[in-house]
């Protein structure tokens, strides 16, 4: 019996069609993605492929998208040889460089954060990651005080330790998140970052001077009075995780019903991070 399914999708439009693919592949227990010109390969334990699982998926049936794929039986392999032939350090605007220890490529940047990713979310190659690195990276971090959702691997929470933030809480709801921002904190010797497994109900009773929260709509519309209750006044806070259009309309009409001022926002692939501040 063979290890591995290897699904080969084509996906039309690929963005923001990959990602919502991705996502949605990720519930039904495949653990590996590559993307390709056309679409995207996906891998899931052979014990663990169910294909009816695969055609139910939502994407199928959202006229928006065309998506079909094929699949075979793949014979195990290093994987982690795989995975690493097929990811690329991020460069921010020559300012930030995301690298994995195994990236030998030196680099200039101020700022060079090294990221074991692991199984967990933020590697900054997603549009919603580099874009709250740039906006943070016109911001005064210094003395401030910071609380970074949904942390997945740590890059923002670490970034903000190394501009200059004097204590940095991340919270992540994901196990593996979760170990994977404490390994890679040590991995770049940062000392003030509490990394937290829970969710909005886990936020220590504090104050914040700045607010990061990379997840997705639905989640920030439910949880965003959480972030608002432990802002300070005239605080940040950065959003991302959601489309632009409808879902910034959404995000924007009820930041303003807690009390929240935009500021201005990025965009990216349709992808678009969005700056508050709090009255």
């Amino acid at each position: 019996m063979t290890d591995y399914i290897e699904l080969n999708c084509v996906v039309e439009p690929l963005n923001p069609g990959v990602d919502i693919l991705i996502a949605e592949l990720s519930e039904v227990g495949f653990d590996s993605f590559v993307e390709t010109e056309i679409g995207v390969l996906a891998y899931i334990k052979s014990e663990l492929f169910n294909p009816d699982l695969v055609s139910a998926l939502e994407i199928f049936n959202n006229p928006l998208f065309t998506v079909t794929f094929s699949f075979n039986e793949v014979e195990n392999q290093n994987w982690n040889a795989v995975w690493e032939s097929n990811y690329s350090p991020v460069n921010i605007d020559n300012r930030c460089v995301i690298k994995a220890p195994f990236h030998s490529q030196s680099f200039e940047a101020q700022y060079q954060i090294e990221i074991e990713p692991k199984m967990s979310f933020g590697t900054a190659h997603h549009e919603t990651t580099a874009s709250i690195i740039r906006l943070m990276l016109d911001l005064d971090f210094k003395g401030k005080t910071v609380l970074d959702m949904g942390a997945g691997t740590g890059i923002l929470a670490i970034l903000a330790s190394m501009m200059g933030a004097s204590e940095i809480v991340a919270i992540d709801n994901d196990h593996w998140a979760y170990e994977n921002h404490v390994e890679n904190n040590q991995r770049n010797h940062i000392s003030n970052c509490e990394v937290i497994l829970g969710d909005a109900t886990s936020i220590p009773n504090k104050q914040f001077d700045i607010v990061l929260a990379n997840i997705n709509r639905n989640i920030l519309l439910q949880d965003m009075h959480h972030y608002v209750k432990v802002m300070r006044a005239q605080s940040i806070i950065i959003f991302s995780g959601f489309y632009q259009g409808f879902d910034l309309d959404a995000i924007t009409q009820k930041a303003s019903e807690l009390g929240l001022k935009f500021e201005k926002n990025t965009v990216l692939n349709n992808w678009t991070a969005a700056v508050f501040s709090k009255k």
